[in-house]
Formats: structure tokens, C-alpha cells, sequence
């Protein structure tokens, strides 16, 4: 019999697009002071797989991701994503976004993404967000879906993302060991 248990703490990640680099800094103080200090930060990416965000943010686009130190209760992914949404918003310059937030959590076996946007293969949470399971964790690498976005597919952004799950893992023995 499966009976239900709280789900392990996560680390959270976010991803950050941004046209404007030097808004880097700004914003991830923003982040830290919400959601503590950072343990891993991406290099900066060219993103150049989508003219989706152009129109509205311009281009070039790039992104970088950051892996927070402090893990967080994965039902808490809602309100980040709210918040993101909000901090979004906060940047804002005539309608548009000047950068774009996308929430995320590691897991030993899966990375899951934020999103607002409803499909198929996104679980409804509440508050209007859903998860978007963007990689599994298998025979030692993660692993794409035929969804998952092409940046978040790709070599550079998964192998940050394992770095970030060995920490994780890592985190999770030495919380053990310390209630033992």
C-alpha cells in the first residue's frame, strides 16, 4: 500500500532571460533576498532558440540560472512562480518584460519547471501554475522529453543542472547524517 508522506525539500532554481546583462546583479540580489544565498550560478548562454520572447524583450537574449543554498518545500513552487511573475512585472518597462524568471526544482529524480502555461504533460498545482517536468534523472545524466524546451535539452544547461542535483544530494546526506 502507497500511503502518503511529505515529499522531500528541493533546491531551487531559477532561470533568467535577459536582453540587458548588467541587470544581472540587480535582479539576483532580488532573488537572494527572498530566497537566501546562491550555491551555484550558471554561465551566461547565448539564447538564440525561439524568437518567441524577442518581440516583447528584444535580442539578443541571453541566460543564466542560479541554484540557491537553501533547500525549499516543493509545495512552495506556486508561490514562487508568483512571485517571479510579480518580480517580472516590478522590471517592466511600457508592457514589456526586461526579464523573464522561470522558477524551478532538483530533485534526486527530476527537474520541474513553473510554468503558467497549461498541456498535456503539466500538472495542475493551484494558484494558476502548473509543473512542467522539463528532465528525468536516468542511468546517470538527466534526461529530455520530447517537450522540453531546446535550451533546457541541451548539454550546457544539463550539465549545470547535474552539478546542481549532486549538491543537492549531497545537502540531503548531510541532513541525514546530522539527525542521526
Amino acid at each position: 500500500m502507497s500511503l502518503p508522506q511529505p515529499a522531500p525539500p528541493a533546491t531551487l532554481v531559477i532561470g533568467m532571460l535577459l536582453q540587458q546583462r548588467a541587470a544581472f546583479a540587480a535582479i539576483a540580489a532580488e532573488l537572494a533576498g527572498r530566497y537566501g544565498a546562491f550555491a551555484l550560478v550558471s554561465a551566461w548562454m547565448a539564447f538564440d532558440y525561439t524568437s518567441y520572447y524577442t518581440a516583447e524583450m528584444g535580442a539578443p537574449l541571453s541566460r543564466r540560472l542560479i541554484a540557491f543554498e537553501r533547500p525549499v518545500a516543493q509545495e512552495t513552487l506556486p508561490e514562487i512562480k508568483i512571485a517571479a511573475c510579480a518580480l517580472e512585472g516590478l522590471r517592466s518597462r511600457q508592457g514589456r518584460r526586461t526579464v523573464n524568471l522561470d522558477p524551478g526544482l532538483i530533485t534526486a529524480e527530476r527537474f520541474v519547471l513553473a510554468t503558467g502555461k497549461p498541456a498535456a504533460h503539466r500538472i495542475y498545482l493551484g494558484a494558476g501554475v502548473y509543473a512542467d517536468l522539463a528532465l528525468i534523472y536516468r542511468e546517470g545524466a538527466f534526461r529530455a522529453l520530447p517537450w522540453t524546451y531546446p535550451d533546457y535539452a541541451g548539454d550546457p544547461l544539463k550539465r549545470f543542472l547535474e552539478a546542481v542535483r549532486a549538491r543537492h544530494l549531497f545537502q540531503r546526506r548531510e541532513a541525514a547524517w546530522s539527525a542521526a
